[in-house]
């Protein structure tokens, strides 16, 4: 019995082992076809194949090639969604007319017989005080309210431009005594790092300031910039009453600014309110990172009653200008029967931190009617293209980001004085009040 077991052990061992050594040369003999398969295979997608002879003029053509088929991968900046469809609009609505009208002039050609002994008077002039300015002129429906005298230089040891408030004079009585306390902001802009103001003076409707400040700026900058002096009248207990601004643009186009000159402008008072519409408190804030600008409409009081009843339902309705077009629109719910809406509604917009400078905004408050149109109680715009409190609480604004800011703004029947790009440009369509609701 244990010879019997014996053998078939001896057996099962062999036949075990000669299965085992079969199956590790069939394993040998397929390892030895695949590699003989993929020594024909190239080395690399991504390189060329190696050859033995030199062939240098063909290698010279081949890199030609390569060097006009094969493009550079660049990485650009990943722009936000919603900042994307912010730019659609802005290239829709700022697209230039494909057909500019233009004439071509022959001049006539004067011999040098005629030019000898010609006297030029304008070469002999040398008026150094500008008397007006087309920025602070406006038009026939804004006023004046005093006289802003001041000079300008630009000094090249430090790098920048000069400027001395000197004096004003005929100002307005802002307070009940029969006087003002006036001082002066500057700013150059449309950069608002840096700015400047002088003393207050008291009771005092012709102030000599005579002071001097200094802004560094390179001279090649200045035909981007322009001057802005805001006049303010001094409030202990409240805020400060603006009186009027100057705006003076072009600063290389009449002198290059290498000897003081001094001017005499018109002081352009905001439009002020002849009828009583009512007031509406809004807060601004700015996000710069996120591309975020957020406007509160908080509340308003004493509104204009449009209905029967003695009372309104009104709702408040924002459009957002780049550049003195029409970009977005937005709107509150609708208060019913009341003259004293409180709303505490945020209206947020995207606007990228290299538009926010030619962004401004237009605020209407409407009557709701079931039946028929809605009726416009008042509107006020925002932004730095305005004159009046629309400006001042949007360089606030600009200059605390992050930061709400609010203010209340009384209702008036049109836009405040706007400033136009060039003083050629003219107001808008698109800025008035009251065009469509």
């Amino acid at each position: 019995m244990a010879l019997v077991l014996l053998a078939a052990v001896s057996y099962q061992c062999t036949a075990t082992w000669k299965w085992i050594r079969e199956k590790t040369c069939r394993d040998l003999s397929e390892g030895e076809d695949c590699l003989a398969k993929q020594t024909s295979i190239c080395i690399s997608h991504s390189l060329p194949d190696l050859q033995t002879e030199p062939l240098k003029k063909e290698y010279v053509q081949e890199h030609k090639d390569s060097i006009k088929k094969v493009l550079r991968q660049t990485t650009l900046p990943i722009v936000p969604t919603r900042h994307q469809t912010f730019q659609r609009q802005l290239s829709h609505r700022l697209e230039m007319p494909s057909t500019i009208q233009f004439s071509i002039c022959s001049l006539e050609h004067k011999s040098e017989s005629s030019i000898v002994g010609l006297i030029k008077p304008e070469l002999y002039k040398k008026d150094l005080v500008r008397q007006s300015s087309n920025d602070s002129s406006g038009g026939p429906e804004m006023e004046y309210c005093g006289k802003l005298h001041f000079a300008l230089r630009y000094d090249k040891d430090v790098e920048g431009l000069v400027v001395k408030v000197l004096e004003s004079r005929d100002l307005p009585i802002k307070d009940v005594t029969g006087s003002s306390d006036p001082y002066v902001k500057l700013y150059l802009l449309p950069d608002r790092k840096k700015k400047y103001q002088t003393k207050v003076h008291r009771k005092n409707l012709n102030p000599v300031f005579n002071e001097t400040f200094i802004f560094s700026v390179p001279y090649e900058e200045l035909k981007q910039r322009y001057l802005q002096f805001s006049v303010y009248d001094f409030d202990r207990f409240s805020r400060h009453d603006l009186i009027g601004h100057v705006v003076l643009k072009g600063l290389l186009e009449t002198a290059d600014l290498q000897q003081e000159i001094e001017y005499t402008m018109n002081i352009l008072c905001p439009p002020q309110d002849k009828v009583d519409l009512g007031e509406i408190m809004l807060s601004l804030c700015y996000l710069p990172t996120a591309g975020r600008l957020t406007l509160t409409v908080i509340k308003g009081r004493n509104l204009k009653a449009m209905d029967i009843t003695g009372k309104s339902d009104p709702y408040v309705k924002v459009y957002l200008l780049c550049q003195g077009k029409r970009i977005k629109k937005k709107k509150t719910t609708v208060k019913k029967s009341t003259l004293c809406p409180v709303y505490n509604e945020a209206l947020v917009f995207d606007v990228p931190a290299e538009n926010i400078e030619d962004v401004s905004m237009i605020v209407k408050v409407i009557d709701y009617d079931r039946i028929g149109s809605n009726e416009l109680m008042g509107c006020t715009a925002i932004g730095s293209s305005f004159i009046g409190i629309g400006k001042d609480h949007w360089l606030e604004m600009l200059d605390n980001p992050r930061r709400p800011v609010a203010q209340w703004y009384p209702l008036i029947e049109s836009v405040p004085g706007y400033i136009p790009p060039s003083s050629t440009d003219t107001l808008p369509l698109s800025l008035s009040c009251l065009n469509s609701r």
